[in-house]
């Protein structure tokens, strides 16, 4: 790393040595981090991490859709005020009965 200036250096030997250590530390410093960084322990761990943050936003996306679904069936059958809407309960109960009752059925007429 030379000097491209025309002025001579007018630093004495003990700042240069000074200067030398110093660089020769932060190259210590800097190839510590990169050993860090290129270490199998570390890039597994980084990338449990940016999978584990993945799966929790999608977990986080998939609850929320899920819960905006239930509220908006629930709303088909509870009124604002949290009472059941008998009209659609009752309709909804029958269709569920008669097919239960069809399999119940079917699955008699199988084995006997």
């Amino acid at each position: 790393m030379s000097d491209t200036s025309s002025t001579p250096d007018t630093r004495t030997p003990a700042q240069i040595e000074a200067d030398i250590e110093r660089r020769r530390e932060t190259l210590a410093e800097t190839l510590d981090e990169i050993g860090v960084r290129v270490h199998p322990k570390t890039i597994v761990g980084d990338a449990k991490a940016k999978l584990a943050s993945s799966v929790d936003h999608t977990l986080g996306r998939a609850y929320v859709g899920v819960n905006r679904v239930v509220g908006d069936v629930k709303g088909q059958f509870v009124t604002e005020e949290g009472a059941p809407r008998l009209d659609r309960i009752v309709p909804v109960a029958l269709v569920v009965v008669g097919v239960v009752g069809l399999l119940t059925l079917s699955t008699r007429r199988r084995r006997g």
